[in-house]
């Protein structure tokens, strides 16, 4: 297929706009109540009289907004390797230490920043801040500390869902990011380099951005789990961040990009920089994708995904001319899927996207936008070109598997715990067991990018002796052994053993939150 072919398997999150207020399903079946704008965003400063553009007061903003934001920090068990115990060697399997001795953990450190988007405690925050977290601890403006549970994480747009307990909190009133204008005044509000409750102010630099951080490390997960043909695989990705050029630091992720009128038009995520730091641009969620996103989590602990079913070409003159096309804006449909949403509503090979829900879609990651804040289920219009005629069709969004249905979080069996683990394992024959000196174990021959045990250190040919105090020799056992943690409500558990060419002890922590 042409390389010029983005294939689209849309992931969709809806929006439901209301005045006054966003009303979600929520978690347990309870509808939940979001603040939102009762009147649309403006391209001016909330308290200042003159003339639109021109820089004033931010105080007012800043002082209604800082109350929302707090401070995230989570820890993670990190690998830690021990030598092999004197009490090894004169015990044997029976010391009084463990067949190895003493674990160890090692707990590593970071921090980030998040949005309090409920009265009774929902924040939402990037995914990045909070994967591999076995630990999290929020504190709010005020300097209040509350432990904090993970709900649920998307890191197809980069945002997770966390809890505490508490009530009547300063939740965020949200702004329709559709609104937010190139140019306007913004500031970011957040934690940089845990420097808490920090304000920086700038102007939004573009709209409908994508930098391709998100879809390529999905590629790259999808390569590693499944080698070649992962690269055939389609990323569900939605990338179509607000530009600003306001500071945004290490730090500064998961906490609010809001405009003048303290109102959350995004959540930043990510920067563009040579060396890590603030380089001058700044990249954030728009606020409503965040809503979607976020209502999914609370609501069925999962992101519902659904599919137009379309491969395309983001036009412009050169590309138009190429194709032969009536007009030189707009998203070319390549082709459309089989039992897919496009084709099933009338949407054809060579016709031009122009509009989605009465809305332009010039760009492939405003088409992503627009489609991402739709369930499987779900009707959106889509206008098109078809050889310089515009007509409108109304396509049911689908799932990847071209049904209709929303799929909710089930129970983590035993099974999908072992999976979510990211480990490939193989069972070693006596003869491996007596020429490495062990009695017991089996061999990690697979580790998955992006899976749990992907945060640790272990390396492909880590041989698993012991889970805990349990001793390990088949696959089946390290299953059992895992599976009782989790039952135990353990929230974290060492993995012991030995690497074939090694002759000492190494132990890894691995988070089972």
């Amino acid at each position: 297929m042409n390389s010029n072919l983005k294939t689209v398997g849309i992931a969709v999150l809806s929006s439901i706009a209301t005045i006054g207020g966003f009303r979600m399903l929520g978690f347990g079946g309870n509808d939940v109540i979001f603040n939102e704008a009762s009147k649309p965003s403006l391209a001016r400063l909330a308290n200042y009289d003159g003339p639109a553009g021109v820089p004033g007061d931010f105080t007012y903003a800043a002082e209604l907004t800082t109350p929302s934001v707090v401070h995230i920090k989570a820890k993670s068990i990190r690998a830690v390797s021990q030598q092999r115990s004197i009490f090894d060697d004169f015990f044997g399997g029976d010391s009084p230490f463990g067949q190895f001795g003493q674990p160890r953990s090692q707990q590593q450190e970071s921090s980030g920043s998040g949005v309090i988007i409920t009265n009774d405690g929902f924040i939402a925050t990037n995914n990045h801040v909070v994967e591999g977290a076995t630990e999290l601890e929020v504190v709010t403006a005020d300097h209040k500390s509350y432990t904090a549970k993970i709900v649920g994480t998307d890191p197809s747009t980069d945002i997770a869902v966390i809890k505490v307990e508490g009530t009547k909190l300063p939740a965020i009133t949200f702004a329709n990011s559709d609104n937010v204008r190139v140019g306007e005044w913004v500031l970011a509000v957040g934690n940089p380099f845990n420097l808490e409750s920090t304000v920086t102010a700038g102007i939004v630099s573009a709209k409908g951005r994508s930098i391709g951080i998100l879809s390529e490390k999905q590629q790259q997960q999808m390569y590693r789990r499944y080698g070649e043909d992962g690269r055939q695989r389609t990323s569900d990705a939605i990338e179509s961040f607000i530009q600003t050029d306001a500071a945004v630091n290490p730090g500064n992720s998961g906490g609010a990009l809001v405009n003048l009128k303290g109102e959350l038009i995004g959540i930043n995520t990510a920067i563009a920089s040579p060396n890590g730091a603030y380089a001058g641009y700044a990249f954030a969620v728009p606020s409503e994708i965040v809503k979607k996103v976020t209502a999914d989590i609370v609501k069925y602990g999962n992101v519902q995904r659904g599919y137009l079913g379309i491969n395309l070409v983001e036009l412009d003159s050169k590309k138009a001319e190429e194709l032969k096309t009536k007009t030189d804006e707009g998203i070319y449909v390549a082709d459309v899927v089989e039992n897919g949403a496009a084709k099933a509503a009338g949407i054809q090979k060579g016709d031009v996207i122009v509009k989605v829900d009465g809305i332009e879609t010039k760009s492939g990651p405003k088409l992503q936008e627009m489609i991402g804040r739709k369930r499987p289920g779900e009707s959106t219009k889509v206008t098109v070109n078809r050889n310089g005629s515009l007509k409108e069709y109304e396509v049911t969004l689908r799932n990847r598997d071209g049904g209709k249905d929303i799929v909710k979080n089930t129970v983590v069996s035993e099974n999908k715990l072992f999976e979510q683990l990211g480990i490939e394992l193989s069972e070693l024959s006596s003869s491996e067991k007596q020429r490495m000196g062990i009695q017991n174990g089996v061999i990690v021959k697979k580790i998955y990018e992006g899976d749990i045990a992907d945060y640790t250190q272990m390396r492909e040919g880590f041989v698993i002796m012991k889970v805990g105090d349990k001793r390990i020799n088949s696959a089946n056992d390290f299953k059992a052994a895992i599976k009782a943690a989790k039952e135990n409500e353990e929230e974290g558990v060492m993995i012991c053993g030995t690497y074939q060419s090694s002759s000492r002890t190494t132990c890894y922590g691995i988070s089972l939150e």
